[in-house]
C-alpha cells in the first residue's frame, strides 16, 4: 500500500492546491467532456462526481473568467461541498461563499458581487432571482447536485431557465448518482437543465472498478409475533369497513386492506370530482378517505418500524384530536373502539419488535466479531430512529442524524448540530450512525462496514444512494430487513424491480450515450425565441401551472410577454385594441380631475406616519418594476413573471397586499378556493386584508383566481355575490376574474405596463392615497387599535356614535357590540388604557 501511494499522480493547475486532488483517469476524462458542453455526468455514489465538477469550475474560471454556481438541495450538502472546494481550489476563502435561507437577502446581494464562487441550495437562488438581488449573467459554470430533481416545480429547473437565457457563456454540469428509473425520466431531467450532452460511468468500467469493491446485498426475513399481528388486524379490521363505505360510493372496488397507494390516489380523484359536481356524499367519503390514509400509515408502523413508533404515532392522533378545529377523521378514529382496542394493546407492549434485535445481532457481528468500525442504519421514520438510537446505545455508541423541521412534532436536528454528528463520525468517535433520509444524498459519510436498512426502499434512487455509503474503499455488506408477509414484502419486489430498470437504462444509456445526447433538444425554446406575432409551442396545464413546460423543451415564461408586451403595435393583434389602449377619460387614467391628483400625491408623500407602507421606494430600473410579497413564491407567478421580457420583479415583505403595480395599485389574490373558504369558515381576514390595502393604495385589486367560482363548494350563490358586492362596495376594491396563475400574470403585466409605460407611475414607498371623509378618517383611527379591522370598527362607532367614546367605553359595555368577544375588548382597553413604556 506505502508502495501505492508513492506513485499517486494530483491533477495539476493553476488554481488547484498542488497534491490534493488525485488524478483519476475516469474523472478527468468526465471533466473534459462536462466543459466542452452542458454534460450530465453519472457515477457511482462516492466516487468523486464533485471532483469532476470542480475541476470544470478550476477550467472554467481560469480560462473564461466570471464565477461559478454550485446548487445542491439541502444545508449540509452546500457546507459540505464548500469545505472540499475551500480546501481543493488556489482561491481565497472569502471568495468562495455559501447562501442558505441562514444568510440574510440584503447580505446575499452583496456576497454575490464579490464572490468567485457561490455554493447555495436552490430555493435561496430562485427567491434571489425573482427578487432581483442577483444576476447570473456572469455565470460561467452552474453545476445542478442530485439533478434528478430537475422537474415538475422544483428551482432547479426555474434557475436552468433563467441561466440559458440569461447568461452571457452558460455551461451546466448535472451530476447523479441515479438520475431517474427509466428513459424519460432521464430525458426529463436532461431537457428541464439544458443537458445535450450524457457521460455514464458504471463500476463495470476499468477505470472506476479499481475504486470500487464488491457491495454484499443480503435480504433478511423476520416473522412478527402475536401481539403484534393482533395490533395489525385490529387496526385492518378498521380499514375494510371504511373501504366498504367508499365501496358504497362507487369510488372503491375492493375493500382488502392492503389496496394500493395508487388505487387510493384515484379514490381521492373521484371523491374530489364528486364534491365539484355538488355531491354531498362525497365530503363525508373524503373524510373517510382521510381516515383510511392515517389508518395505513399505522399499518405501516406496526409491521415494519417499531411498536414504539405506533406509540408515538397514536398520541400524536389524540392530541390532534382534542386540539381546536380537529376534523372528523381524526375524531372518528380516536374513538373507534377497534382503534381503541389496538392502543391499548400497544400501551401494554413490552417486548421488542423482532427487527430490533436482528438489528442488534447484525451490528455485534459487524463491530465486534467482524472487527469493523462503523455502521449506518436507515429507517423511514424519525420516531424509529428516536427508538433505535435509545435501544441500540445501551450496547453501542450510538448517535441519530435526522432532518431539521417536523411536522408532527418531534425534535428535529440544527444544521450546526447535523455538521458536528457528520464529523464526529468521521472521526471515529462513535461506531454506530442511525439516519433517516437526510443522509441519503450525497453527504460525504465516511465509509463504512455495514449498511442497515430497516425497511426495503420502493424508490430505485433512494436504494441505491444508500448503498453508495459502502463499498468505496474496502468490501462492505447491504442488509435489508425484511418483515414477512407486511408491506415490506411488496416495497421489496417494487425495490428490486425498479433498481433493476435504472441499471439496465443506465447500461443502456452508456451504450448509446452518443444518440441520445442527438435525441435531446439541445435548442431548447429560450426567452427570446418567439415568433414576432406572441405564438409559440408552449403550453400550459389546465391548472395553469405550466408545470411540464421546459420538460417538453419550452419556456415556463409568458411566451407572448417575451415577444410582445400589451403596447405593441395593433397590427399584431389583428387591429383589435389592446387592454393598455382604452381610453380612461383623462390624461392621467384614474378619470379624477388633473388638480386632485397632484393634491392626492402630495399627500401620499408628505404622510409618513400611516402603516400601509407596503414597498420600498422604486429602483432605478429600465421597464416595468412588480414588487412581490414573499409569500406568493408558493405560486408560479413571481418566477413567471421574472423571466418576461421589459419585467424587473422585486420580493418584498409586504404590510399590505400581494403585488404592487404603482403608487396606486396594489393586488390582493385569493384562490377560488380561499376566497370561498372565508365565507363557509367565518375567517374575515380577507376583508380586512383589502381594508388595509384599500387605506394605502387608491386603486386596490381583488384578483380571484380559478374556475367555477359558483360551482367549486357548497356555497350559495348569494353568499358569494353579498361578498363581491362588500368588496367592490364598502371597500372600493376592483375584482377581477383569472383562470389561473399563468392568466393572473397576464393581468397583473397587462396592469403594471399601464400604470408605468402608459402612465408614469412609479412603484414608490406608500400607495396614493386619497383624502378620506370624516367617516372613512373615523373608521381608520378606531380598526388601528389591536389591529380589529374595518368590520368591527364601523359596528363600535354604530354603536358608541364618536371615537372619544370608543376610547373610553368600559369592557362590559365593549363586549355588547357585535363581533367584539373578550379577546378584542380586552386588547382595546390595554392599548387606549395603558401607560406608554420609556
Amino acid at each position: 500500500m506505502a508502495e501505492a501511494a508513492e506513485e499517486t499522480e494530483y491533477v495539476d493547475h493553476p488554481l488547484l492546491v498542488p497534491g490534493f486532488i488525485e488524478n483519476r483517469r475516469y474523472q478527468t476524462e468526465l471533466a473534459a467532456t462536462a466543459r466542452e458542453g452542458n454534460t450530465l455526468v453519472c457515477l457511482p455514489t462516492g466516487l468523486g462526481k464533485t471532483t469532476v465538477s470542480l475541476l470544470v469550475t478550476a477550467h472554467r474560471l481560469y480560462e473564461v473568467g466570471g464565477k461559478s454556481l454550485f446548487l445542491a438541495p439541502t444545508k449540509p450538502l452546500v457546507q459540505q461541498h464548500a469545505d472540499f472546494y475551500r480546501e481543493a481550489l488556489d482561491i481565497a476563502d472569502e471568495e468562495i461563499v455559501v447562501f442558505t435561507g441562514e444568510v440574510r437577502p440584503d447580505d446575499r446581494a452583496e456576497l454575490w458581487e464579490s464572490a468567485s464562487i457561490v455554493i447555495a441550495t436552490p430555493q435561496v437562488v430562485e427567491n434571489d432571482l425573482v427578487g432581483n438581488r442577483i444576476s447570473l449573467a456572469d455565470v460561467t459554470h452552474l453545476t445542478f447536485d442530485e439533478c434528478h430533481r430537475a422537474s415538475g416545480d422544483y428551482a432547479y429547473v426555474y434557475i436552468a431557465e433563467r441561466y440559458h437565457a440569461d447568461a452571457e457563456q452558460p455551461l451546466v454540469t448535472g451530476m447523479s448518482a441515479s438520475p431517474g428509473g427509466d428513459r424519460e425520466e432521464i430525458m426529463d431531467v436532461c431537457e428541464n437543465l439544458g443537458i445535450d450532452e450524457v457521460e455514464v460511468m458504471t463500476e463495470e468500467d476499468a477505470d472506476v472498478a479499481a475504486y470500487t469493491h464488491d457491495t454484499d446485498v443480503q435480504w433478511e426475513r423476520i416473522d412478527l409475533p402475536d401481539p403484534i399481528i393482533e395490533i395489525r388486524d385490529a387496526l385492518n379490521e378498521v380499514i375494510r369497513d371504511r373501504l366498504e363505505h367508499l365501496k358504497s360510493l362507487g369510488v372503491s372496488k375492493t375493500t382488502q386492506p392492503n389496496v394500493s397507494q395508487k388505487d387510493l390516489n384515484r379514490m381521492r380523484g373521484q371523491l374530489q370530482q364528486m364534491m365539484d359536481n355538488g355531491k354531498s356524499d362525497a365530503y363525508k367519503g373524503m373524510s373517510v378517505h382521510a381516515e383510511v390514509m392515517k389508518l395505513r400509515r399505522a399499518v405501516e408502523l406496526v409491521e415494519t418500524q417499531s411498536v414504539e413508533a405506533l406509540r408515538r404515532y397514536f398520541e400524536r392522533q389524540r392530541n390532534a384530536a382534542r386540539s381546536s378545529g380537529a376534523s372528523k377523521a381524526s375524531q372518528r378514529l380516536v374513538s373507534e373502539p377497534k382503534v381503541r382496542e389496538a392502543m391499548r394493546k400497544t400501551e401494554n407492549f413490552d417486548d421488542l419488535h423482532p427487527k430490533f434485535r436482528r438489528t442488534r445481532v447484525l451490528l455485534a457481528q459487524t463491530l465486534g466479531i467482524g472487527g469493523g468500525e462503523r455502521v449506518i442504519v436507515f429507517t423511514e421514520s424519525r420516531d424509529t430512529a428516536e427508538a433505535l438510537t435509545e435501544f441500540l446505545s445501551t450496547s453501542f455508541d450510538t448517535r441519530r442524524f435526522v432532518g431539521q423541521g417536523d411536522k408532527e412534532g418531534s425534535d428535529g436536528m440544527t444544521q450546526k448540530e447535523q455538521q458536528e454528528t457528520l464529523d464526529a463520525f468521521r472521526a471515529g468517535e462513535f461506531e454506530v450512525l442511525v439516519s433517516t433520509s437526510v443522509a441519503e444524498e450525497g453527504l460525504d459519510v465516511p465509509e463504512v462496514d455495514l449498511v442497515l436498512f430497516f425497511e426495503p426502499v420502493p424508490t430505485a434512487i433512494r436504494s441505491i444512494q444508500r448503498k453508495g455509503r459502502t463499498g468505496r474503499q474496502d468490501e462492505g455488506a447491504v442488509v435489508v430487513l425484511l418483515a414477512n408477509d407486511t408491506r415490506d414484502e411488496a416495497f421489496f419486489w417494487i425495490s428490486r424491480r425498479r433498481e433493476k430498470e435504472m441499471e439496465q437504462e443506465l447500461r443502456k444509456l452508456k451504450g448509446v450515450a452518443d444518440e441520445l445526447s442527438a435525441e435531446l433538444d439541445d435548442d431548447q425554446a429560450g426567452l427570446a425565441d418567439f415568433d414576432s406575432d406572441g405564438k409559440s409551442d408552449t403550453t400550459v396545464d389546465a391548472d395553469g401551472s405550466g408545470d411540464n413546460a421546459v420538460a417538453n423543451g419550452e419556456t415556463t415564461g409568458s411566451a407572448d410577454a417575451s415577444a410582445e408586451t400589451p403596447t405593441a403595435d395593433r397590427d399584431a393583434n389583428d387591429g383589435q385594441p389592446g387592454l393598455t389602449d382604452f381610453d380612461t377619460g383623462s390624461e392621467d387614467g384614474d378619470g379624477d380631475a388633473d388638480a386632485s391628483d397632484d393634491e392626492d400625491a402630495d399627500t401620499a408623500t408628505d404622510d409618513d406616519s400611516d402603516d400601509g407602507v407596503v414597498a420600498k421606494a422604486g429602483t432605478d430600473t429600465e421597464g416595468v418594476e412588480i414588487v412581490i410579497d414573499q409569500r406568493e413564491l408558493d405560486s408560479t407567478i413571481a418566477r413567471d413573471l421574472s423571466t418576461r421580457e421589459g419585467i424587473t420583479t422585486r420580493l418584498e415583505t409586504l404590510a399590505v397586499g400581494d403585488y404592487v403595480l404603482s403608487d396606486r395599485v396594489a393586488v390582493e389574490r385569493k384562490s377560488v378556493a380561499d376566497f370561498l373558504d372565508t365565507l363557509v369558515g367565518g375567517d374575515r381576514s380577507m376583508f380586512e386584508q383589502v381594508g388595509d390595502t384599500a387605506r394605502a393604495y387608491a386603486r386596490p385589486v381583488v384578483i380571484i383566481e380559478g374556475e367555477d367560482l359558483y360551482g367549486e363548494r357548497n356555497v350559495h350563490p348569494n353568499a358569494i355575490r353579498g361578498a363581491l358586492a362588500s368588496l367592490a362596495i364598502d371597500f372600493d376594491a376592483s375584482v377581477l376574474r383569472t383562470a389561473n396563475e399563468s392568466e393572473t400574470a397576464d393581468m397583473l403585466e397587462t396592469i403594471a405596463r399601464r400604470e408605468q409605460e402608459e402612465h408614469d407611475r412609479e412603484v414608490s414607498a406608500h400607495g396614493e392615497k386619497g383624502a378620506k371623509t370624516l367617516a372613512e378618517q373615523q373608521e381608520y383611527v378606531v380598526s388601528s387599535i389591536g389591529d380589529i379591522g374595518p368590520v368591527t370598527a364601523r359596528a363600535l362607532l354604530d354603536h358608541f356614535g364618536t371615537v372619544e367614546a370608543v376610547m373610553t367605553a368600559r369592557e362590559e359595555d365593549l363586549l355588547e357590540v357585535s363581533g367584539v368577544g373578550q379577546v378584542t375588548a380586552d386588547r382595546i382597553r390595554e392599548v387606549v388604557g395603558s401607560d406608554y413604556p420609556e
